[in-house]
C-alpha cells in the first residue's frame, strides 16, 4: 500500500517512473478495496495515486486522451484515456486538468470548502475560449469546472476516465460501485484567483461600452436538460462573482446538486437596465436554440438583477410607450434604428421558459440613493455608451411632458433608472406581474425588526415588497 511519505509528487522526475509507481499504488489499492470497499486508508491511497498520473501527465505534457502513453522498464504498460466522442467540448484532451490538493484558496468569497468523500482524484478542468467560442458554448471565455479523475485497470492499461461529480453521486470501477469523490470549490476558487472578476464590477458601472463584449448568459456546467436552470443576475456595480458563496454552498446539498444547474447573466451595470434587459431576452432567444430547456427555469435577481428579472415576467404591450411618448409606436416618428431599440427595450412580454423568480433586495420602485445628491454624482460619472447618447437625442422631443418625472439631458444611465421618479420604474410598476408566474420576495431589514418601515441600508422596504 502506498503512503505519501513514499513518494512526493512535485519533486518526482519526469520519466516513466513515478508513472509507474502511481499506476501501480492504484492497481493495489483497488485490490484492497476489492476485499473491503469501506477501507479508508486504501481509498485515500488510491485517490492520491491516481491525483499523482494526472499530476505527471501535467508536468509532462502528456495526453493520453489522444493517442497510449507506453511507460515502464520495457514500456509494457500503457496509459490510455476514454472521452465520449457524442460530446467533443468535453474532450479530456482540450482542458488543463489539475489535482485539487494541489491547491491552496482562502478568502472572503470561500470561505467554506464542500467536498464529499469518495473514489476518485478531484480535478480542477481548465480551458481558455475565443470569444467566438464562449459565445457558442454560452460559457465564460476561461472554463474552470470541478471534475474527478477515475483509473481502471484491462491487463497492462491503466485506462483513465473524466466523471463529473455534478452529473453522478457514484461511480462504477471494475465491476464496483462507490461513492464519487468531490471537489466543488476548488474550481470557484480558481476562477476567481485567476480571472479575478469580482474586479470589474465598478469599472463596467462607469465605462459600460468598453465593457459591452461582457454581456452574456453563462453556464457553469454542461447542459443537462434533466435537471431544472436556475438563472442568477446580480445588481449594480456587481459581477457574477457575487453569486459564489451561495453557489459553493448550495452545492453541498445532494439534492440541489441532482435537480437543479446555475447559469450567470453578467453585463456592465452602467447601462439602464431595460436595456441590460433587451440584452438578456437575446441571449434566452439564442441558448434556447442550442439548449431548448425541457423544464421551466427558476430566476434569481438581486438589486438591480431583481429590476432586470421583473421585465422577464411582465406583460406591458404599449403602455410604456404610450406614457412615454404620448401615442402608440405606429403613430411616432422617429428613425427606424431608435424605434426598433426602444420597441425592443419597453414593449414587453413575459418569457414563457420562467416558472418562478426570486427577488433579492431589490429596487422596484427605486431607491433615494439614486435620486439624492450621491446618486447624482455617481451618475454624472457614468459614461453613457455613444449608441444610447445617439438615441437619447433623437427622442427627447419626443418625449411626453411630465414635470414630476426626472429630468435629464441625456438618456438615462443604470443609476437614473433606479430613480423613484424615473418614468420606466413608475409605469412598470403600474402594471401587473404576468398572472401564474410565482414570485418570492427576500427583503432586508438588518436585523432591526422594523418592518414596514425597514431597510436594508440601501433599498427601503417601500421599494423592495410587492
Amino acid at each position: 500500500m502506498l503512503r505519501k511519505s513514499q513518494l512526493s509528487r512535485r519533486n518526482a522526475p519526469l520519466d516513466s517512473r513515478p508513472l509507474e509507481a502511481y499506476a501501480n499504488a492504484a492497481r493495489d489499492s483497488l485490490h484492497e478495496l476489492e476485499r473491503s470497499s469501506t477501507n479508508t486508508e486504501a481509498r485515500r491511497c488510491y485517490n492520491f495515486a491516481v491525483a499523482g498520473i494526472f499530476s505527471v501527465i501535467r508536468q509532462a505534457k502528456l495526453d493520453p486522451w489522444t493517442q497510449p502513453v507506453h511507460f515502464g522498464a520495457n514500456s509494457e504498460l500503457t496509459l490510455t484515456g476514454k472521452k465520449d466522442p457524442a460530446k467533443p467540448e468535453q474532450n479530456p484532451a482540450l482542458y488543463d486538468l489539475i489535482p485539487t490538493d494541489e491547491l491552496r484558496y482562502h478568502g472572503a468569497y470561500v470561505k467554506n470548502d464542500v467536498k464529499k468523500d469518495g473514489i476518485g482524484a478531484p480535478l480542477v478542468a481548465v480551458r481558455r475560449l475565443t470569444a467566438e467560442q464562449a459565445t457558442a458554448l454560452f460559457a465564460p471565455p476561461a472554463i474552470y469546472y470541478g471534475v474527478t479523475g477515475v483509473a481502471e485497470f484491462e491487463g497492462s492499461r491503466c485506462v483513465l476516465s473524466i466523471r463529473d461529480p455534478l452529473a453522478a453521486e457514484t461511480v462504477r470501477v471494475e465491476g464496483h460501485n462507490y461513492p464519487l469523490a468531490a471537489n466543488f470549490t476548488a474550481s470557484l476558487a480558481m476562477t476567481l484567483a485567476k480571472e479575478k472578476p469580482q474586479k470589474l464590477g465598478f469599472a463596467r458601472l462607469l465605462r459600460p461600452q468598453e465593457y459591452a463584449a461582457t454581456f452574456r448568459v453563462a453556464r457553469m456546467e454542461p447542459y443537462n436538460p434533466n435537471k431544472t436552470v436556475v438563472l442568477v443576475i446580480h445588481g449594480l456595480m456587481d459581477t457574477p462573482a457575487t453569486w459564489v458563496p451561495l453557489l459553493n454552498d448550495l452545492r453541498s446539498d445532494k439534492d440541489i446538486r441532482h435537480n437543479y444547474q446555475f447559469w450567470f447573466y453578467s453585463y456592465p451595470s452602467g447601462y439602464p437596465y431595460p436595456y441590460s434587459a433587451l440584452i438578456l431576452r437575446q441571449e434566452l432567444d439564442a441558448i434556447e436554440k442550442k439548449f431548448p430547456l425541457h423544464k421551466k427555469m427558476v430566476v434569481v435577481g438581486h438589486s438591480m438583477g431583481g429590476c432586470i428579472t421583473r421585465t422577464l415576467i411582465t406583460d406591458t404591450g404599449n403602455k410604456l410607450w404610450i406614457e412615454a411618448f404620448g401615442h402608440p409606436p405606429a403613430e411616432t416618428e422617429m428613425p427606424a434604428e431608435s424605434k426598433h431599440l426602444l420597441e425592443e427595450a419597453i414593449i414587453l412580454n413575459h418569457r414563457p421558459e420562467i416558472e418562478r423568480v426570486i427577488f433579492m433586495s431589490t429596487p422596484h420602485r427605486g431607491s433615494d440613493l439614486a435620486s439624492n445628491w450621491i446618486g447624482r454624482i455617481g451618475s454624472m460619472l457614468v459614461k453613457a455608451p455613444s449608441h444610447l447618447l445617439s438615441v437619447g437625442q433623437t427622442i427627447r422631443a419626443d418625449l411626453k411632458p411630465d414635470p414630476a418625472a426626472l429630468q435629464l439631458k441625456r438618456f438615462p444611465n443604470s443609476v437614473d433608472t433606479l430613480a423613484p421618479n424615473n418614468r420606466f420604474v413608475v409605469a412598470i410598476n403600474e402594471v401587473p406581474i404576468t398572472s401564474g408566474i410565482p414570485y418570492y420576495s427576500i427583503v432586508g431589514d438588518r436585523g432591526r425588526g422594523d418592518t414596514p418601515k425597514s431597510s436594508d441600508g440601501v433599498v427601503p422596504y417601500w421599494s423592495s415588497h410587492l
